[in-house]
């Protein structure tokens, strides 16, 4: 499912501002509402999927693993559900379904920022070698302890003007 999703965003920037026209047609929304598909649904959709695509792609793990992560999943599932609703343009719940819409489009945006933010902070190294790949432990954060240090040896070397 996940790796379903993966393939699905990009087809999904395309779709779905079809759908809301479509919808207006099927539906007989109306001239002010065809004024809104046209200048605001269709930009807004388009534009928001296609950077909350990339923000998922950025990641590391997305790009390994060709799938997204649970947390995708369920709020793409959201926002894409909440999204074809809009385009059945039922005049009883159409302007709180667009309120909801663009509060879950936001906090979709926010997280995709933190699971970004998360995935980037250096964690471990990754070293390509001759046998495949290797990961090198990031050091542990916070400083060394005081006893640690001082019970290392210090050698002093010294030297001696060249005999003469």
């Amino acid at each position: 499912m996940r790796r379903a999703f993966f393939v699905w965003l990009i087809p999904a920037a395309f779709l779905l501002p079809l759908w809301l026209l479509v919808g207006w047609g099927v539906f007989n929304a109306g001239g002010w509402a065809f004024l809104w598909v046209l200048l605001i649904a269709i930009p807004s959709v388009f534009i928001g999927q296609l950077v909350l695509t990339l923000l998922v792609r950025a990641r590391g793990t997305v790009r390994a693993e060709r799938a997204v992560s649970w947390w995708d999943v369920l709020g793409f599932s959201v926002w894409h559900l909440l999204t074809i609703s809009l385009g059945f343009f039922n005049q009883a719940w159409w302007a709180p379904a667009m309120v909801v819409t663009v509060i879950v489009g936001l906090a979709l945006f926010w997280l995709e920022l933190w699971q970004l933010w998360r995935e980037a902070r250096p964690s471990a190294l990754l070293l390509r070698t001759t046998q495949g790949l290797g990961y090198i432990p990031a050091p542990a954060e916070g400083p060394a302890p005081e006893a640690a240090q001082s019970e290392r040896d210090v050698i002093v070397i010294t030297e001696r003007p060249p005999a003469g």
